[in-house]
């Protein structure tokens, strides 16, 4: 399990998860949700230190078989734990050492008896044996599950996307983001023609007796278990190194020349990245693309690439400006994710804004870094298209259901008002960076977020996180004029919302600090222009009548 403040964070979405709850009034949770997103005794009474998944994988018959070693340490004496699998996968058999192990399944849980109570900080493993035919993904990356797919010229083109949808839709593992291993060897044998690419460094290939190779892969760093992969197709590999870090990249043959051209934008992506967000978090797992039959996923140290080798998004501009032509998306976002969501994971995944809002804000990072404040603001404001304000941002706890998709473009947005209501671009860049570092490989929660912004920013960012995340609503300044007298107030808000706002009297910027309540500003010159600053501040503006 990652080095983390879980007890922590474990409290804070306690003192959370009423409110979301009544957020979410109306988004039923099932008991599969709960057995899948909550945490019970059979969950918090171990860690998992270590994974050892071993299987083979038929790309004719499409079936999985093999074991998963799952190392683990008792936090609570307990006799009986929970591992996740889906019930369309057998599960074949469970051992502790030379002992078979009753076991009985609810929906996608496994509950398995010990044999005997284990004490606190007793370390076991058991081997947990499955087969079957995993889910077909319909959609991917944005259902879950395994692709069967074809290259051009024929060949097998095989990957897998589970993000939400659950990394025990294919393994037998503790499917939760508050508990990673700290590390974790990746074995997959496929037919030796292919080539599988997984998470880590490369450990060795085993030749089998059955026309299969092994490929094994070790990864040094605690891992989610949604981004564990694999990668198969009959891949080319070329190497290059940014500083220290080594850059591996594995592609379609045919799409080599075109992946050497494409790939150059890494070094520049690190370097903005590095910057901005310290260095890379897992150097000893290096850095990886792998070329995947979807369009692409941020999993940690072999990011899936599916993009085509097109700048935007599939050759598209997701803001609508033009911007987001000018670098590929895939590339840059999925990598974003090594910091966000891969370094620093959220504890439920009702917070995954923690992931995707901070994310989608290094699209912008890197525009400013590449071509500068302006572009990284118009790119910024033309993601305003694609809010949709249906539902909150934060899920409710507890039951496996992530908050809108609205995270992506109105979390960036979020963040970027908070960089504007700091006036500090220093203090802010480094209020970023050091968040990133300070809480490198742990999990975190809203809570914790916030806390850390308004420790390092000394702002009071309460009703901000309130607003954004927790409502629908964007916040309305409504303002009325009648010559030099200038009045406004905030409306659409939440209890207490007194988010300051810059506006320009003619060219002269002024800070102003709505309140609920009317408040008045006196002009010099009755005939001044007033501008709010709507492009750095996520706000609307109305015109109230008298």
């Amino acid at each position: 399990m990652k080095k983390t403040i879980f007890l922590l964070a474990f409290i804070c979405l306690a003192i959370f998860s009423a409110d979301a709850q009544l957020l979410h009034k109306n988004r039923n949770a099932s008991r599969a949700d709960s057995l899948r997103g909550s945490m019970r005794p059979e969950r918090t009474s171990f860690d998992v230190k270590y994974y050892h998944l071993n299987i083979s994988i038929d790309p004719y018959s499409k079936l999985i078989q093999g074991y998963n070693d799952i190392t683990f340490q008792i936090d609570e004496p307990t006799s009986k734990i929970q591992i996740d699998l889906f019930d369309n996968l057998s599960v074949d058999s469970i051992k502790l050492g030379d002992d078979h192990l009753d076991y009985k399944r609810e929906f996608n849980a496994v509950f398995i008896d010990l044999g005997k109570k284990l004490p606190e900080n007793d370390v076991e493993t058991i081997r947990f044996y499955y087969s079957g035919k995993p889910t077909i993904a319909k959609r991917a990356p944005w259902d879950g599950g395994f692709v069967f797919d074809k290259t051009p010229s024929g060949d097998h083109f095989i990957a897998v996307a589970c993000q939400g949808f659950g990394a025990s839709s294919w393994w037998p593992n503790k499917d939760h983001l508050s508990d990673e291993p700290d590390s974790m060897l990746i074995s997959i044998a496929v037919p030796n023609n292919l080539k599988n690419i997984s998470n880590g460094r490369l450990r060795g290939v085993d030749t089998l007796s059955n026309g299969y190779n092994r490929w094994n892969w070790f990864v040094n760093n605690p891992i989610n278990n949604y981004d564990v992969s694999v990668n198969i197709a009959d891949y080319v590999h070329f190497h290059d190194t940014y500083k220290d870090l080594d850059l591996d990249y594995w592609v379609l043959p045919e799409n080599l020349e075109k992946a050497k051209k494409q790939f150059k934008e890494v070094k520049p992506m690190m370097a903005c990245f590095e910057e901005k967000m310290g260095f890379y978090p897992f150097k000893e797992d290096g850095y990886k693309l792998v070329e995947t039959p979807y369009l692409g996923m941020e999993h940690q140290s072999a990011v899936a690439y599916g993009n085509k080798y097109q700048k935007g998004y599939l050759g598209n501009d997701l803001s609508g400006t033009g911007v987001g032509l000018k670098w590929d998306f895939i590339i840059i976002h999925e990598t974003g994710h090594e910091w966000f969501g891969n370094s620093i994971t959220a504890a439920d995944i009702a917070d995954m804004w923690i992931h995707e809002a901070f994310t989608t804000y290094t699209e912008a990072i890197y525009i400013e870094c590449r071509w500068g404040y302006e572009d990284a603001m118009t790119y910024l404001n033309g993601m305003k298209r694609n809010v949709q304000n249906d539902i909150p941002i934060i899920g409710p706890y507890g039951v496996n259901k992530e908050g809108s998709s609205d995270m992506y473009p109105k979390g960036a947005l979020m963040l970027n008002t908070i960089r504007h209501i700091t006036a500090d671009d220093e203090l802010w860049w480094n209020t970023f960076k050091n968040y990133t570092l300070d809480h490198k490989k742990t999990i975190v929660n809203r809570q914790i977020v916030q806390s850390y912004f308004e420790k390092h920013l000394g702002i009071d960012l309460r009703t901000v996180f309130d607003q954004y995340l927790t409502t629908t609503d964007i916040p309305v300044l409504e303002w009325k004029r009648k010559g030099k007298k200038y009045e406004y107030r905030w409306t659409r808000v939440v209890d207490g919302f007194d988010m300051p706002v810059d506006i320009l009297i003619g060219n002269e910027k002024t800070r102003i600090y709505p309140t609920t309540e009317w408040q008045k500003l006196k002009l010099d010159d009755k005939d001044a222009k007033i501008d709010v600053a709507t492009g750095q501040f996520y706000i609307f503006t109305k015109e109230a009548l008298d």
